[in-house]
């Protein structure tokens, strides 16, 4: 057994399988308890659209604040809906409450495999018409371009022979010669006036010598930089002569002897 074969042969069926399979896909429509009729129209419109293609419809009515306290808006409104369109499916989940919305699921009366068909029938036919219609668009112009080329002359029998073979025509008479004018003399042609002459032309100036750049100036010299004056440097300070220093002792101890003398006294 041919293992390969046999999961080729496998895989085949299996494609085919998938093929005649119809994939149900459930359409969402969303109402308000206070539409307008005429969005109301629209929306019916698409939920036709969508059941005679074989899908599922889940209408959906949203509440909003203080409609919540009135269920029964939304409930007439998917009872109205599902009476609108019982000729093309069914309400296959009653209308229910789920938190701020109500909730109803209409299912189609056909599936989709046969929307499916009826569909490409439909499509074929429509082909085969425009097919039809071209031929016929082309029959019509080829009889108007045979109807625009030109008639051809009638042929004439094999024995019959033409009207101006038949009767040649007369002959004509030379006429006479007319006297002839007299030649007309040439009248003098006017002395052709000689041509001014070209003023000369001026001569190419001379291109003059270039002139010499100017000497690029060379880097100048440093600034010569005066000396700073030197700060005076600070004294020593000088140190008091020891014979000074000796005179000075004295003195004070005389000063200081004077008054205990005059006190002894």
């Amino acid at each position: 057994m041919d293992y390969g074969k046999f999961k080729y042969e496998s895989a085949l069926k299996a494609r085919e399988s998938r093929k005649n399979q119809a994939q149900t896909i459930i359409k969402e429509i969303k109402l308000r308890p206070k539409i307008d009729p005429h969005d109301y129209g629209t929306k019916k419109s698409h939920v036709e659209r969508f059941l005679r293609a074989g899908d599922k419809v889940k209408v959906t009515i949203m509440f909003r604040g203080r409609e919540q306290s009135r269920p029964e808006l939304g409930f007439r409104l998917l009872q109205r809906l599902a009476g609108d369109v019982e000729e093309l499916g069914f309400v296959e989940s009653q209308p229910r409450q789920d938190g701020r919305n109500m909730i109803m699921v209409i299912g189609p009366h056909r599936r989709k495999s046969e929307a499916r068909a009826e569909r490409a029938t439909r499509d074929s036919h429509h082909g085969e018409r425009g097919g039809s219609r071209a031929r016929a668009a082309d029959v019509a112009a080829a009889n108007v371009a045979i109807d625009d080329q030109p008639a051809a002359p009638p042929q004439p029998a094999d024995g019959a022979q033409p009207a101006a073979e038949a009767q040649p025509a007369p002959e004509a008479q030379p006429a006479p010669a007319a006297q002839a004018a007299p030649p007309a003399q040439p009248k003098p042609a006017p002395p052709a006036q000689a041509a001014p002459p070209a003023p000369p032309k001026p001569a190419p100036p001379r291109p003059s010598a270039p002139k010499p750049a100017p000497p690029k100036p060379g880097p100048r010299p440093p600034a010569q930089s005066r000396p700073k004056p030197e700060a005076p440097k600070p004294k020593p300070p000088t140190r008091p002569k020891p014979e000074a220093v000796a005179a000075q002792a004295r003195a004070a101890a005389s000063r200081a002897a004077a008054p205990e003398t005059g006190a002894d006294s």
